[in-house]
């Protein structure tokens, strides 16, 4: 499977779980909403009161897990940064087309939406397809 089609089965999803690492280096997890915008980045919103916005505020590395079910799965790695002005309104479009009730919760005083930038991806089929394991070291 190349990236694209990689991407497509995590567009086809509407959660991921996203690890991050605290102060402390212990790591941390939590069950967020995605989209994917059409530059391959991964977006979800969190408040800033969040252990995983603390944490990618410090440290900017991440993981996120996509799909369980039959037994397929996406992990993936990258940068969690905060996007700004016409970028954030970008990945914002993104969020709120796979998430319509996102538009809700944008003029909320402590939201924030967070952009991972991948570096690299790996898709898994252990279940009865069994495809087998597609990795990539993401460039650019």
């Amino acid at each position: 499977m190349d990236p694209e089609g990689i991407l497509d089965f995590v567009r086809a999803r509407r959660l991921a779980v996203v690890a991050t690492v605290a102060g402390d280096d212990s790591p941390q997890a939590a069950l967020v909403g995605i989209a994917v915008t059409n530059d391959g980045r991964i977006v979800f919103d969190t408040v800033t009161g969040s252990r995983k916005y603390a944490n990618l505020r410090r440290h900017k590395k991440t993981a996120i897990v996509v799909g369980w079910e039959d037994e397929v799965t996406v992990q993936l790695e990258g940068i969690g940064e905060e996007p700004t002005g016409a970028d954030l309104a970008y990945c914002k479009d993104a969020y709120f087309d796979a998430h319509p009730d996102g538009r809700e919760r944008q003029d909320w005083p402590d939201i924030a939406y967070i952009a991972v930038r991948l570096t690299w991806m790996r898709y898994c089929d252990y279940g009865a397809s069994g495809s087998g394991i597609f990795e990539h070291n993401v460039s650019g």
